[in-house]
């Protein structure tokens, strides 16, 4: 049996589209000559800074007693804690907002039982109502310290979040003046970068020298120092539209 002999057809061409035409079997590649178009585009930073008050405050009371047995101290100290854990109770402080610890030493013949408890708030007039409630009431052997301010995390990161938004709320205000200025139409986004964020905390060094030292501060002096700033700037570039293109 005869064997009909068999043909190939190949060349070496330019990447480019790709056909295939069946007739006499052949494929065929070829190349299709496309235009590229240029995009024009504007190229403008933003800037922005917000500011943002501490979010929760840490009030913590110590109360100790000496005596010469564990039982006696144990009771002395229970009488005061009972009574405090009371007061949050009907100021209307959650459980899972407090936390207690206490600590039992020996000391030669006698016994040092100290007890803490630490108390968080989200709403500093309760707070200061609270400590002041409590100071007038408790004895001396009862430590109420000053209050600490700080951020939650998610407090943080809304910030972080929101100054960015801010900046390049900003860059597209800038890139729309610059082609309303020029006569263009202002088009998507193309390249969003942030390119620098910075974030500190409290007052200027001028202010702080001023106050006296971090014993002296008020309630809202300490507020203030615990605020935190946070700028951003962004790169941002825009499409400018070809004339007689409609906004989508």
């Amino acid at each position: 049996m005869a064997v009909k002999p068999s043909r190939v057809f190949a060349a070496v061409i330019p990447v480019g589209d790709v056909y295939r035409d069946e007739n006499e079997g052949m494929i065929r590649t070829v190349r299709r000559n496309t235009e590229q178009t240029l995009t024009r585009e504007v190229q403008v930073t933003g800037n922005a800074e917000l500011s943002s008050g501490p979010n929760r405050a840490r009030l913590c009371l110590q109360v100790s007693s000496r005596k010469d047995s564990v039982t006696e101290a144990k009771n002395s100290v229970s009488r005061r804690l009972d009574y405090i854990l009371q007061s949050l109770r009907q100021q209307g402080v959650k459980e899972e907002n407090v936390t207690v610890t206490k600590d039992i030493q020996r000391a030669e013949n006698a016994y040092y039982m100290e007890a803490e408890v630490c108390v968080t708030f989200s709403d500093f007039v309760k707070m200061q109502n609270i400590s002041n409630f409590l100071v007038e009431k408790l004895d001396s052997s009862v430590t109420v310290s000053a209050p600490q301010f700080y951020h939650t995390t998610e407090n943080l990161e809304s910030i972080r979040r929101q100054v960015c938004l801010v900046a390049v709320g900003n860059a597209r205000h800038k890139a729309k003046e610059v082609c309303r200025l020029v006569g263009q139409s202002l088009g998507r986004p193309l390249v969003i970068k942030e390119e620098e964020t910075k974030e500190w905390e409290g007052q200027s060094e001028e202010t702080e020298d001023q106050s006296g030292g971090s014993s002296q501060l008020t309630a809202n002096q300490k507020i203030k120092n615990a605020t935190v700033f946070v700028s951003s700037r962004v790169f941002v570039s825009f499409e400018i539209k070809a004339k007689g293109k409609k906004n989508s």
